[in-house]
């Protein structure tokens, strides 16, 4: 009437055979994989795209640093540059907080005149 704990041991197979343990880790070694295609690999793209702009950084050109703040590059060194941010103020900036490079010759905004 009742199984015994031999007979219900037995139906599932070898216990600690090769297949249970990759059916038990395969769960585990997807979501390494879908983490991988979904955050690590598009982080490095971001990553190496900054680092190309940030190579490509001449004087003249207009940038946005990480805070927001706009000026133009004025020095390029290696780890640092010369921002004017307004005329005459030149602060130094580390380069790996510059966000955005923006073209010289972005159009203002519909609303901005100029006077």
């Amino acid at each position: 009437m009742f199984a015994t704990p031999a007979y219900a041991q037995a139906a599932g197979g070898a216990p600690g055979g090769p297949e249970a343990m990759l059916l038990q880790f395969l769960p585990l070694i997807a979501l390494v994989v879908l983490f991988y295609f979904l955050m690590i690999r598009p982080q490095q793209r971001r990553m190496k795209l900054h680092r190309e702009m940030l190579a490509a950084l001449k004087r003249g050109d207009q940038v946005v640093l990480s805070s927001g703040i706009m000026g133009k590059v004025v020095r390029v060194e290696d780890t640092e540059v010369g921002l004017e941010v307004a005329s005459g103020v030149t602060v130094k900036v580390v380069k790996s907080m510059i966000a955005d490079v923006r073209a010289k010759g972005d159009p203002a905004p519909a609303n901005d005149s100029k006077a």
